[in-house]
């Protein structure tokens, strides 16, 4: 078959390559000059597993309504006249209550740990390098009651089959020794052995060369402006290529995976997604003294922040601003992440000349993404994966292609659409085929 994807971000791109690999032909359109220039160019580097506690939960509710107003607070709600910001944030509030906080958690673990190992097989198989460090995720806490009530949710991860295992500060402290100038603030932590680091931007490039040489036919500087449709049924797209010219593409199936701007495309055809952006922030710094830096990838939970260590460079993400689709960097945030990168290590790095970056997390309300089917035949979804776009990239690659394949993925996920599609894209395809 004949499948677009569109965009080219970590999830694009795997989507792309899954497909390619099944045998169809395959053709990326993306609006950036190439693959991973928006929010997968500078994201915090983790595959975290550890990480599925989704921010949806009655703890981070509490903290949300403390943080109202304060410009450098690690989340940052601000009220807009957006109808849909509002009905996000009313999803939010339900997804919110225990029992789905647990359902949630479910989702996103078994998404999560497909997704690393179907990375692991890719990389064992094609040897792309990213910088990638396995050396595990440690979580650190510097206040006592918040690290008093993550044991519970670390205890859930294990149950799960996630080995995030409770460790003393003196074990913070001897898993990464970079952490000793911070001792004295540190009360205890967690620590994954098997989660791993690296950069996205590095892996996104380096798998759609590879995509490419295999045939993945990648259309840079194009711009999806709507979907094509024949009844009930997805035929394809209008864009405007790099020369500026209107076009349409036609294909035997869709995937839409545009991140944050997925909605706005579906919403002409009634299908409104719970997805709104977060605009995440990241500082890069140039490493000074390699012995001062971390070498363990760390999630700073008191800040919202993560550290990761790519090659020569340290880089440092977080805090999440639900304020529109403005990519404009806030200098209060800014300065917020390197006071506290220099704090926990200050001879580390050089801090006089940070890049910083952001970039558009596309957030559901329960950080479950969409990946499936939708009520239109050939039309396929796979966005909305939030902060762990890095963690779910190549699982939910992989998973798109199963679908649009016809066979269910090798994974106990709630695939949106399974009800509502009545046949897969293969199955349709060869029913034009006899028909014709």
């Amino acid at each position: 078959m004949k499948i677009l994807v569109l965009g080219a971000g970590v999830v694009g791109t795997a989507s792309a390559w899954y497909l390619r690999q099944a045998g169809h032909d395959v053709r990326v359109l993306e609006r950036q000059a190439g693959a991973a220039q928006e929010t997968s160019f500078a994201n915090g580097g983790q595959i975290s597993v550890s990480h599925a506690e989704p921010w949806a939960n009655p703890a981070t509710l509490r903290k949300v309504v403390r943080w109202l107003g304060k410009d450098d607070a690690p989340l940052l709600f601000r009220p807009r006249l957006d109808t849909l910001q509002w009905q996000w944030a009313l999803h939010y509030l339900r997804e919110c209550l225990p029992s789905r906080v647990s359902r949630n958690m479910r989702q996103i673990v078994a998404l999560a740990e497909y997704s690393r190992q179907s990375l692991q097989a890719l990389r064992h198989e094609t040897g792309i390098a990213y910088d990638h460090l396995e050396r595990g995720i440690l979580h650190f806490y510097t206040d006592q009651q918040e690290f008093d009530k993550s044991q519970a949710g670390a205890a859930l991860l294990r149950e799960l089959g996630c080995p995030r295992n409770t460790v003393s500060a003196d074990e913070v402290i001897r898993i990464e020794p970079a952490l000793a100038h911070a001792r004295q603030h540190i009360v205890g932590g967690d620590f994954t052995a098997s989660d791993e680091s690296g950069d996205v931007h590095l892996f996104t490039t380096a798998l759609a060369a590879r995509a490419a040489a295999a045939g993945v036919d990648f259309c840079f500087g194009t711009t999806v402006t709507r979907l094509l449709l024949d009844g009930e049924r997805v035929t394809g797209v209008e864009c405007i290529d790099a020369h500026g010219r209107h076009r349409s593409e036609y294909a035997d199936a869709v995937v839409v995976a545009m991140g944050s701007f997925s909605a706005p495309l579906l919403q002409p055809l009634g299908i409104r997604l719970m997805l709104y952006p977060g605009k995440g922030y990241s500082a890069t710094y140039p490493i000074l003294d390699p012995a001062s830096a971390p070498t363990v990838s760390l999630t700073d939970d008191g800040h919202k922040l993560v550290f990761s260590r790519l090659g020569e460079r340290l880089r440092v993400a977080g805090t999440c601003e639900l304020n529109g689709y403005t990519r404009e960097l806030n200098p209060v945030r800014c300065a917020a992440i390197t006071r506290r990168v220099q704090a926990l290590f200050p001879d580390a790095c050089d801090y006089s000349d940070p890049v910083y970056w952001a970039g558009l997390r596309p957030l559901t309300p329960s950080n479950v993404p969409y990946i499936g089917a939708t009520r239109y035949r050939q039309l396929f979804l796979n966005t909305g994966h939030g902060t762990l776009g890095w963690t779910m990239g190549c699982g939910a690659g992989k998973a798109i292609a199963e679908l649009v394949s016809g066979r269910r993925p090798e994974v106990d996920f709630a695939f949106c659409g399974e009800r509502l599609a009545p046949q897969s894209a293969v199955e349709e395809f060869r029913g034009q085929t006899r028909r014709v």
